[in-house]
């Protein structure tokens, strides 16, 4: 009889917890990465993909080794008439000024993409703040336009990374399809793999210098525009407020 006592109480106990994880893992807050519950642990969220019933999708280039085919892929994205994000790390843009001038005076979106491209999971606040701070000013030192979007290098970030980009006005971006061009795989492989995982309100993550990206991108611009979908930038997908973001990264606008 002691042995059922205790089991019903050990259950009732567990049940309590399953409830409060429950509760937790429901977005919190407003304008900022939500918070949600992962096993122990507090945990913020970037913007991984919008909700949207619109057949609407971002793409997005992070910049930081190379440009040689930067200016082909704008070439492009301009044939068929769509935008795109460029993520671009500090000291590309103090190697490719002229490049990253070009990138905006065509009309395309400039993110930050930290300074140096470290991890930021191992840096300090200081540090992020310096990271992200450093390269907002030689962005701004080129083209003179404030940066609204931020995606960490190598897609690491943890609590404090988002916290601080959030307190320096900038909207943490991830990614929910992921092109892995920069594995060298072919233009076929690249197209397939975005196009087999493309939705509504996704942002797909392409590379500026990867070796096959001006073979992709004409591949993945022309099937997505025959499926329906419109092709901008990440800035033209998102919203900057009256949102919440939910435990898979989705934001959903208000």
């Amino acid at each position: 009889m002691k042995f059922l006592i205790l089991k019903k109480t050990t259950l009732a106990f567990c049940c309590v917890i399953i409830i409060a994880c429950i509760l937790l893992a429901v977005p919190m807050g407003e304008n900022v990465a939500a918070s949600v519950f992962f096993g122990d642990d507090l945990r913020k969220v970037p913007v991984y993909s919008v909700q949207t019933e619109e057949k609407t999708v971002a793409i997005s280039f992070d910049a930081a080794w190379g440009a040689d085919k930067t200016e082909g892929i704008m070439d492009i994205l301009k044939q068929y008439n769509v935008n795109a994000t460029f993520f671009l790390v500090g000291f590309w843009v103090e190697k490719y000024p002229d490049i990253v001038k070009k990138i905006y005076d065509n009309g395309f979106e400039i993110g930050n993409h930290s300074n140096t491209h470290p991890d930021f999971t191992k840096l300090s606040k200081e540090q992020i703040e310096l990271e992200l701070t450093t390269c907002n000013e030689l962005i701004k030192k080129v083209v003179d336009t404030d940066v609204k979007l931020f995606r960490s290098p190598f897609g690491a970030y943890n609590n404090t990374s988002l916290e601080v980009a959030n307190n320096l006005g900038l909207l943490p971006i991830q990614w929910d399809v992921d092109s892995l061009d920069w594995k060298g795989i072919s233009a076929k492989e690249i197209s397939s793999r975005v196009l087999s995982k493309v939705k509504n309100g996704s942002i797909i993550l392409c590379h500026n210098n990867s070796d096959h990206i001006l073979d992709a991108l004409p591949i993945i611009l022309d099937r997505l525009i025959m499926q329906g979908y419109k092709v901008t930038s990440v800035g033209q997908l998102v919203a900057f407020d009256n949102y919440e973001i939910n435990r898979a990264g989705v934001q959903i606008k208000k």
